[in-house]
């Protein structure tokens, strides 16, 4: 019956670190992250759901002779900001998941 005590208190203490874990995924998912090219001349804005909400591509970045550079600037500004959240979500959820080999965090 001893262990029915300690079972008890462990099942508080995960219901504890998942509300805790939900809050901190909920704050996350809250902020934005905004990538930037080089030269700024492309900004790309980003939940911490990865969900792109904006995109600024100032016009002396395009050249129509030279699309492909527009898409470098694009490509560097959304992988700037995704490579963000992914510290963000290190930071704010990695404590859940230390020493856990679980893909995505």
């Amino acid at each position: 019956m001893r262990n029915m005590g300690n079972m008890g208190s462990m099942m508080k203490q995960m219901r504890q670190m998942q509300k805790k874990m939900a809050e901190d995924q909920a704050n996350l998912n809250a902020q934005t992250f905004t990538g930037v090219s080089p030269d700024s001349m492309v900004q790309a804005t980003f939940t911490g759901e990865r969900k792109m909400t904006d995109l600024t591509i100032k016009p002396e970045a395009i050249d129509p002779d030279d699309p492909d550079m527009l898409a470098d600037l694009v490509l560097a500004a959304v992988n700037d900001a995704l490579d963000q959240v992914e510290t963000a979500t290190k930071q704010s959820l990695g404590k859940y998941t230390q020493g856990m080999n679980i893909p995505g965090m």
